[in-house]
């Protein structure tokens, strides 16, 4: 083994000290799901109005695959929420490595970002303004950490020695880029179906379906971790629900075995959803989460055909956290701000804020509350051998990014998951800066921080790369 494969990497950067291929003793692996779905009547999030929840149309779920080669251990954790923070990041991952042991710089936890889940609270002002300080959500946040490690504790004691295999597979026809080229030269954000003034999208969409597939030695499966590349606003409504996950994991289920556990990943997505502006079916509900979920789900299956078995199981995590910079802002926009939220907090007040209002002022509130200090995001690179990579992003990342990080990869099956250990909100490409709307109006963060993160995520995967491959 060369020396430097037993160094540990610089302080913006952490490597775990690594195995050879033929020195690990196989790979293990574990899975498990545990109901981290909140009490009725518990806020839910999504949208910039309160609602409570009245009712469970499918349980709301933590799911965690965790990998062992006989050397490190490492775990992703899937939640069916709408985002991650860092404090409930953080106090999960204390929490899981006090009990498993696994390193605390080992785990991912991202969230599949379903609109139809509760409201977490001590995030933002606009969390508390919409029910983050609601008794039940605070509570639900407070608890959560124990039950994601839960998950975690029981993948780990069902630890089993597994073959891995690998594919990509491809789903066309459900995802759409919801940002157009106007007639009047704009960019629209979701303009409405048939909207004859529709020049053309502003953005690509990405149909692929990275998966990964593990099962025993005697071919029982244990998990398949599936990533795709659309926005969980499906469903609607006051019923909790994963939203199209839910579907997947239970056709997925039937065909493969029900004690399988579908670990779901929602890849770059914060300028695609599921609207199809050329034609004018109605796109919302259970029926139209199912629809979607029934079609990804088969794109799954028949992919299994090409699944490619994964010799090189060494297990090699890298995390790197990225200081990303604040738009400009003056105290007029602080104070306008302040203003607008006031307005729309008043029972009193009859004509309330505009929804682009208060996405601009909770904006403005947000960046103000960092007190100039930037964004300390995180890119996390777990690998499989050369194969396999696992990428995780701390915002709703634009589509482009995404590929860019896929196609700049070395590892043939690149996924990445969003909203992952922590969360900045929206993060658009430099490009959709100067064409404006809701995304961009809404972004946290300044153009350029996504480059920033796609910088971080292909120079760990490139490290990592050669690591695998020997040819550092």
């Amino acid at each position: 083994m060369n020396l430097h494969r037993l160094l540990i990497g610089s302080i913006a950067s952490v490597t775990i000290v690594l195995a050879d291929p033929v020195s690990a003793q196989g790979l293990k692996a574990g899975a498990a799901a545990v109901v981290i779905t909140p009490e009725v009547g518990t806020p839910m999030a999504g949208y910039y109005h309160e609602r409570g929840a009245e009712s469970v149309h499918d349980d709301l779920y933590a799911k965690a695959l965790v990998v062992d080669d006989g050397v490190t251990k490492a775990a992703l954790v899937m939640v069916d929420l709408i985002s991650t923070s860092r404090p409930f990041v953080q106090a999960a991952r204390e929490t899981i490595q006090s009990r498993t042991r696994i390193p605390a710089d080992n785990i991912l936890i991202s969230a599949t970002h379903s609109h139809t889940g509760p409201i977490l609270a001590k995030t933002s002002r606009r969390s508390d303004d919409f029910g983050g300080d609601n008794p039940l959500a605070v509570r639900y946040t407070d608890q959560l950490p124990n039950r994601i490690a839960d998950a975690v504790a029981k993948a780990v004691e069902s630890l089993a020695p597994v073959k891995a295999a690998w594919t990509v597979g491809e789903c066309d026809g459900i995802a759409f880029n919801r940002r157009f080229h106007m007639t009047d030269g704009t960019v629209g954000w979701n303009p409405g179906k048939l909207n004859t003034k529709i020049v053309r999208p502003a953005g690509p969409t990405d149909p692929a379906v990275p998966i990964v597939y593990f099962a025993t030695a005697d071919a029982r499966p244990v998990s398949t971790f599936v990533n795709y590349a659309i926005h969980l606003d499906t469903v609607g409504g006051a019923q909790i629900s994963a939203d199209v996950p839910y579907t997947v994991a239970k056709l997925l289920g039937a065909a493969k075995g029900e004690e399988m556990v579908t670990v779901y990943a929602t890849g770059c997505c914060g300028d695609v959803n599921h609207i199809n502006v050329k034609n004018d079916l109605p796109q919302k509900g259970h029926a139209e989460a199912a629809r979607i979920g029934t079609i990804l789900a088969a794109s799954v299956l028949k992919a299994f055909e090409n699944l490619e078995p994964l010799d090189d199981t060494t297990v090699r995590v890298r995390r790197r956290e990225v200081r990303l910079p604040l738009p400009d802002i003056t105290d007029q926009d602080v104070e306008k701000a302040e203003e607008i939220i006031a307005r729309n907090s008043d029972p009193q007040v009859q004509q309330k804020p505009g929804f682009m209002d208060l996405v601009r002022a909770y904006r403005v509130i947000d960046i103000h509350d960092q007190m100039n200090a930037p964004w300390v995001a995180e890119v996390q690179v777990i690998t499989l051998g050369d194969q396999v990579a696992f990428v995780s992003l701390p915002g709703e990342i634009f589509v482009e990014l995404g590929l860019s990080i896929r196609q700049g990869s070395p590892f043939l099956c690149t996924a990445i998951a969003e909203l992952a250990d922590g969360s900045v909100g929206y993060v658009p490409n430099r490009v959709a800066y100067p064409q404006g709307n809701y995304e961009v109006v809404s972004a946290r963060c300044a153009a350029g921080s996504g480059e920033m993160l796609v910088d971080a995520a292909l120079s760990m995967l490139t490290e990592l790369y050669l690591e695998a491959t020997g040819e550092e």
